[in-house]
C-alpha cells in the first residue's frame, strides 16, 4: 500500500475514533504530499525518497515551531506540535542511535579515503545518501566534523 493509500485510511479511521491530533497531522502529511505531487516538474507518483524527504521536513518545521514555542512559555502550543511530530514520526523509518550513525560515518571515511575537514562536502555526500530517512542531517553534519577532526 502506498503512502498516500495508507494516510487516507488513517485519516478515516482517525476521524472516526474523534482523534483530533492524529487528524491534525494526517492532514498536515496529506497536504505536503499534494504539494509535493503537484510542483512544477514533479513525477505523477512520488517515489519512497521523495516521500521520505517531505516527511522529514513535516518533522523539522515542527521541531522549529516546538523550541520557539517553548521559549515563548507557551506549552499550548508547544503541545500540539509535539502531537503532531509523533504521528508523522510514525510514518518515518526508525531512527538509527548516534552510535550507529557515528560507525557509519567512520566507515564511509575510511572508504572514501577522507583525511580531513578539506573532505567534509565529499563524505557528506556520502553519508546523507547513505542515511537517508534514518538520520537528522544536523546530527550526520556535526559526526562528520567531529570524526573529520580526530
Amino acid at each position: 500500500m502506498s503512502l498516500q493509500a495508507s494516510i487516507d485510511q488513517d485519516i478515516k479511521t482517525a476521524m472516526l475514533a474523534k482523534n483530533e491530533a492524529g487528524l491534525r497531522g494526517l492532514r498536515a502529511i496529506k497536504s505536503a504530499l499534494l504539494v509535493a505531487k503537484t510542483e512544477k516538474g514533479a513525477a505523477q507518483q512520488l517515489d519512497e525518497a521523495t516521500e521520505l524527504k517531505v516527511l522529514q521536513k513535516l518533522v523539522k518545521q515542527r521541531k522549529e515551531s516546538a523550541a520557539i514555542y517553548q521559549e515563548q512559555n507557551r506549552p499550548d502550543l508547544y503541545q500540539i506540535e509535539a502531537e503532531e511530530i509523533a504521528v508523522i514520526e510514525a510514518y518515518l523509518p526508525k531512527a538509527l542511535a548516534e552510535e550507529e550513525v557515528a560507525a557509519i560515518i567512520r566507515n564511509l571515511i575510511s572508504q572514501s579515503g577522507a583525511t580531513g575537514m578539506q573532505d567534509m562536502g565529499k563524505v557528506m555526500g556520502l553519508a546523507t545518501k547513505a542515511l537517508a530517512g534514518q538520520a537528522d542531517g544536523k546530527l550526520i553534519s556535526e559526526l562528520v566534523k567531529q570524526l573529520l577532526n580526530e
